[in-house]
């Protein structure tokens, strides 16, 4: 289409030149390109879920899927998670709704380093006071996928979610993490149920019934 032109001018020149400076390394004559796709056409978070929507990511494409679906992605130089809530409390009376990404996760799982993975979960546990002290009326905790430092790739294991919030049942969990929520309340559920809870928990949710 006319307005992808000039995307796709720098995708083309993009691919000349690598496929330039790979035909000197064979066996590789080309490489694949990711992420490159057309705007799906999904439905506003916003309207979905009558929530002001912010992001505070650090790696490009969740900046680029919160844009997708409507957040606002706050501007910042964060790097660690306690940057990243920093830039939430800057915010905080602005919107209804923070989107944290913590990207290292997954990068040290990738890269099977065991140690750095749990550093950056150790900061994250470390950071959470700047949080908790904005009283938020739920914080969820949770992950898109499992990235286990001995697998060194995304995995089918199920990932753990903690929920927190004043409405929420007490429960035999005492820690967070894989093997701990599995005693939690939530039991195994799908991403897709874990909005209508914290919507729920938030008491934002319109009454059913009488």
């Amino acid at each position: 289409t006319p307005q992808a032109e000039k995307t796709a001018a720098i995708l083309r020149r993009f691919v000349e030149e690598g496929n330039r400076l790979l035909a000197a390394h064979p066996p590789a004559n080309s490489f694949t390109l990711r992420g490159v796709a057309m705007d799906p056409g999904l439905p506003p978070f916003p309207e979905i879920y009558k929530l002001r929507a912010a992001a505070v990511a650090v790696y490009p494409m969740y900046k680029g899927v919160a844009r997708l679906v409507g957040m606002d992605v706050l501007p910042h130089n964060a790097q660690t998670p306690a940057e990243q809530f920093a830039v939430v409390e800057e915010y905080w009376d602005d919107y209804d709704f923070f989107f944290v990404h913590i990207k290292k996760t997954d990068s040290y799982g990738e890269d099977g380093n065991f140690a750095a993975k749990v550093g950056v979960i150790e900061a994250v546990d470390a950071a959470l006071p700047t949080l908790l002290a904005l009283k938020p009326d739920v914080l969820l905790i949770t992950g898109d996928h499992s990235t286990p430092a001995k697998v060194r790739r995304h995995s089918w294991h199920p990932v753990p979610v903690l929920l927190a919030a004043e409405t929420a049942r007490r429960d035999p969990a005492t820690a967070f993490g894989e093997t701990a929520c599995r005693t939690g309340s939530l039991g195994p559920l799908h991403h897709v149920d874990l909005m209508p809870l914290a919507l729920a928990h938030a008491m934002r949710l319109g009454k059913y019934g009488a």
